[in-house]
């Protein structure tokens, strides 16, 4: 407490405990991290409410562009293994939609535009999805392993070794059930969020609540580097030891 306030009421004010302007000042920066952190739980719980709203038959159905996904060949289809197979399909098939029935998409090549077919492929889990998806024993015959790089970090994945027994098929996008919504909790999510983006808060919000690195993971490929075995060698080593495999 300040000096100059003791001496003007005497010692007796200590006892009603008074803050400073430090203490004060320290106070509000707390009470507006508090209300930060109520703010992000008010917001999950009113995201879980619109999750948990459920959904309503759309009568009549709408049809909204095109889906594609993978299918049995037919003479796969016919064969003795099609309930093989099919179980492999329904853990690695994908969906893509488009507004075109022929799904064709523009690009720019040598300076002109294009009309060229959508790719698409089966899924190729990571080690962990993979573990997931609960294959037997002669169904993981069907895989094999393959390595790809993101950044510095180096995982594994596992592809169908035999794509050609599926094909694309084509199929009306129909949208027969709609998401209930609640006009409360929408004005109340979005207040929170103009608020929070308006002023630039998310990033103090996440600061307090993760920590003071943008990622919680920030340091994984720190930790991840490869060793190379030609690293800082001189080139007159490195050329020696390519004549010698010579």
């Amino acid at each position: 407490m300040d000096t100059k306030i003791i001496k003007q009421y005497g010692e007796d004010i200590l006892c009603y405990r008074l803050r400073t302007a430090r203490q004060k000042k320290r106070m509000q920066y707390k009470d507006f991290d508090k209300r930060l952190i109520q703010l992000y739980k008010e917001e999950k719980a009113l995201y879980v409410q619109k999750r948990s709203l459920g959904w309503e038959p759309l009568i009549p159905p709408v049809q909204k562009g095109w889906k594609r996904y993978f299918v049995l060949r037919d003479d796969v289809a016919r064969s003795k293994q099609a309930v093989f197979f099919q179980n492999i399909l329904q853990k690695i098939n994908t969906v893509d939609w488009s507004y075109r029935k022929d799904f064709m998409i523009r690009k720019r090549r040598s300076g002109k535009k294009k009309y060229l077919v959508k790719e698409q492929k089966l899924k190729k889990p990571d080690e962990y999805d993979f573990s997931k998806m609960e294959f037997s024993d002669k169904e993981k015959t069907f895989f094999y392993e393959e390595w790809k790089y993101y950044g510095r970090k180096r995982y594994k994945r596992f592809v169908f070794s035999e794509p050609w027994r599926f094909v694309l098929r084509v199929r009306p996008n129909m949208i027969d059930k709609i998401k209930l919504m609640d006009e409360a909790l929408e004005t109340r999510i979005k207040e929170i969020n103009s608020y929070l983006e308006r002023n630039d808060f998310r990033w103090a919000q996440t600061k307090l609540l993760y920590g003071n690195c943008k990622w919680r993971h920030c340091n994984d490929f720190e930790k991840q580097k490869e060793t190379y075995l030609f690293k800082d060698w001189p080139l007159e080593r490195v050329l020696d030891g390519l004549r010698e495999e010579l």
